[in-house]
This record gives structure tokens, C-alpha cells and sequence, in this order.
């Protein structure tokens, strides 16, 4: 079987240069306001909120204990591929194998929050052939290497053009990235404004704005990676982007229908198993996984594939343009379920003509109060020209 690979720009994507133009999805406003998206609902304002309050008590997941059945998901059954050689520096090989893509609606079951993951259904079986992963996902010290090697800038690096913009103040055409800001006290979480802020000077290298540094973090994941960053680094590698169901199998790790990359329970004996939000979301995160933000890769355990953080984190980004509508597609055989490379085109009924890209795993923003996409199976979207300070990736490669 042949495997698609990363599209090639054209009409609908866009594909690695060094030097970019960045197009109509960033929305210049008064007072240095931009409007970004990413992840499934980005817009955001530029002022700067305060920081988070030191006394707040933190919140408890009262979502009612009951267990969801894995009936819909047939057993998985993994290939029997060898590993072709010995395996790339830092890549672990994936044998490939069927199994049932997707997630339950998770509400009403531990962790499991409020939002019913529909664009994750009908769960269906797919298969994959066999294909190298990376470990962990693209780190600074990685993504510096590449740089060295091309001098290649990232979009969040490049200003916006005037001519993308007519009428936006000179001194708004600044280039920047998403950062997240919590708000000094509690918030409506229905507006997500509250928690994001445009911030100029951030970027790969200045993760939370100009004075920060990754002098001290190289073996923390890179972020502020628009989808084009990805696929030049990719391509500069020898390697690509993971399609979203080679994401998901590598994920699961052989298992059949897990909640997480570890099995059922979110804190197996009270071992906390990935990078996520505790305490009252956006407000304060409590840490009691051991970060506030972003983690150094290798800190949790990893999954039975030796993958680490394919659960909270970052969110990495996958080859797949985003459809609510692909997996219903795919078990209509009106698209391929054999290494599938989801849709030809992009549409998100939430933002119609915001041409998004699919993310996987969740970030250490995940929490069952907002965002429960920590959960095997849950798909993530983020227009294709964005980056923020909780995006990054991770690279695949096919057998030689």
C-alpha cells in the first residue's frame, strides 16, 4: 500500500519556504489587536491580562464517576512488521495494524469534561502500515539545529505585510505570536478571550514574549510552530508529518479502545501520567504534576511504544486538513480507510473558510473543565498560519 504524503502547496495548503507572506488569517485591529486561530476557536486581544491570583482555591473534577463501555471498538490487531534495520536516532518503529479510530462521548465519566467530541464518531476501523515515530515531540535543541542549517524563519518571526492589511496602523504590523495570559481572577470560561493574548516578539525562541529565553529549556518541545514550520523542518529531517490515524495507532499503543496512552485510569494509584492543567482553569494551575506550563520531554512515562507525551503537553500538529465530517465519510467509504489521509479540503463549520489542520494530544491546558482532549481518540484543528506556546509536533518516517 502506498502512503500519501504531506500535501504540497497548492490552492487549499501551504508547504516549508524560507521566506513566507502571511495571508488574510491574521486580522489586524485597533490597538495592536489580532485575531488568530488556532486550535478550534482562537480570536484573541492584545492587552496583556494581569497574573494569576496567588490564593485560589483549587478546583475538584466532580464529574459523575461513571465508567463508558468499549462495546463500539473492535480489538485491535497490530501487524506483524519487524522493525527494517535499526531505527533512526530517537524513533521507535510502529508496526502498524487495524483498529478503531475515534472516542465515546466522554461526558459523565472521570476527567472526561462536557464537550461531546462528536467530530471523533462514528468510531471505525482503520489501517496503517508500518512507519518510524519520534519519541517525544520536536525539541528547542532540535529545531535549532535545523535553523542553523537553513536560516530558515518562522512565521511568527515575519511581520505581517501592509498589503495584507490596508488601513492597519504602521505600528500594528508587528510580528508576534498567541501566548497564554491567565486573568488575575475567575473568568466565564464561554470567552476564551480572557486567557490569550497576541503578544510582539514571541516566537520559538522567546516562548512567552521578548524577554524570555530557551537558553535553559533546549529540551523542552519547540512551540510557536505554524503548520508550514512543521512540514520545512519535516522535510529538512527526511522525514514527515504523521497522518492523523498513524498519530492515533501509535498513540493507543496496541491497545484497544484505551482512554489514555497508559490505559483507563487518568491517575493510575495517584501517578500523575501526563502534563495537564489542576486547580481552577484559567486562573491558576496548581502543578500537582509537577509544571505549571510546558514540561521538558521524557518526564512521564511513556506508552507501550516508547512514545512519551502523546497525552497533554503540546498539541502536535498532523498532516490531515480538519472536516467534522471525515470519519463518518471514511466509514462510508466515501474517503480511504486504508492509510487514510483524511479529506482534500478544510472546513469548519465554526469558522467557515479558516483553513485548519488537525492536532493531536492535547496540552498542559487540558483540563476537564474546558478542554478534555487529553482523551485517546479526541481531535484537535488550528488554522494553518497560527502558532501559540502550547503547539508543537512530532515527525514520522517511512520505511527506506
Amino acid at each position: 500500500m502506498t502512503k500519501q504524503k504531506t500535501p504540497k502547496p497548492g490552492k487549499n495548503s501551504t508547504g516549508p519556504k524560507i521566506l513566507h507572506s502571511t495571508g488574510a488569517q491574521i486580522t489586524m485591529g485597533i490597538g495592536a489587536a489580532v485575531l488568530l486561530w488556532f486550535c478550534c476557536r482562537i480570536a484573541l486581544p492584545t492587552k496583556k491580562s494581569s497574573p494569576p491570583g496567588q490564593n485560589i482555591a483549587p478546583v475538584k473534577d466532580n464529574t459523575p464517576q461513571t465508567q463508558a463501555s468499549t462495546v463500539a471498538f473492535k480489538k485491535t490487531k497490530v501487524a506483524s512488521n519487524p522493525a527494517p534495520g535499526k531505527p533512526p536516532d530517537e524513533m521507535v518503529w510502529i508496526p502498524g495494524g487495524t483498529f478503531s479510530i475515534g472516542c465515546l462521548d466522554p461526558r459523565g465519566i472521570p476527567h472526561g469534561g462536557d464537550k461531546p467530541m462528536t467530530d471523533a464518531r462514528p468510531i471505525h476501523s482503520v489501517t496503517v502500515d508500518g512507519f518510524w515515530i519520534d519519541t517525544t515531540e520536536v525539541t528547542n535543541q532540535q529545531f535549532s539545529k535545523f535553523v542553523e542549517a537553513t536560516n530558515y524563519v518562522t512565521i511568527a518571526e515575519i511581520p505581517p505585510r501592509p498589503e495584507d492589511f490596508p488601513g492597519a496602523p504602521p505600528e500594528n504590523l508587528v510580528a508576534g505570536s498567541i501566548v497564554f495570559t491567565p486573568p488575575d481572577q475567575p473568568v466565564p470560561l464561554s470567552n476564551h478571550l480572557q486567557w490569550w493574548a497576541y503578544v510582539p516578539g514571541a516566537n520559538w525562541r522567546h516562548p512567552l514574549g521578548p524577554e524570555s529565553t530557551i537558553i535553559d529549556k533546549l529540551d523542552y518541545p519547540v512551540v510557536h510552530i505554524a503548520f508550514e514550520d512543521a512540514v520545512a523542518y519535516a522535510d529538512w529531517a527526511g522525514k514527515r508529518l504523521p497522518t492523523e490515524a498513524e498519530w492515533e495507532f501509535a498513540s493507543r499503543g496496541g491497545l484497544t479502545g484505551n482512554m489514555y496512552p497508559w490505559g483507563e485510569e487518568f491517575c493510575p494509584n495517584g501517578k500523575w501520567m501526563a502534563n495537564t492543567w489542576q486547580g481552577q482553569f484559567p486562573v491558576q494551575n496548581t502543578a500537582e504534576d509537577g509544571f505549571v506550563g510546558i514540561a521538558p520531554v521524557r518526564q512521564y512515562s511513556p506508552n507501550a511504544y516508547g512514545l512519551f507525551d502523546v497525552s497533554g503537553n503540546v498539541w502536535e500538529w498532523c498532516a490531515d486538513w480538519y472536516r467534522p465530517d471525515t470519519y463518518q465519510k471514511q466509514r462510508n467509504d466515501e474517503l480511504p480507510s486504508v492509510n487514510p489521509s483524511g479529506p482534500d479540503t478544510s472546513f469548519d463549520p465554526q469558522e467557515p473558510g479558516i483553513a485548519k489542520r488537525i492536532q493531536r494530544g492535547g496540552s498542559f491546558l487540558c483540563t476537564a473543565q474546558y478542554c478534555s482532549r487529553y482523551i485517546l481518540g479526541t481531535r484537535g484543528k488550528g488554522e494553518v498560519s497560527s502558532g501559540c506556546n502550547h503547539v508543537g509536533f512530532r515527525c514520522v518516517q517511512d520505511t527506506q
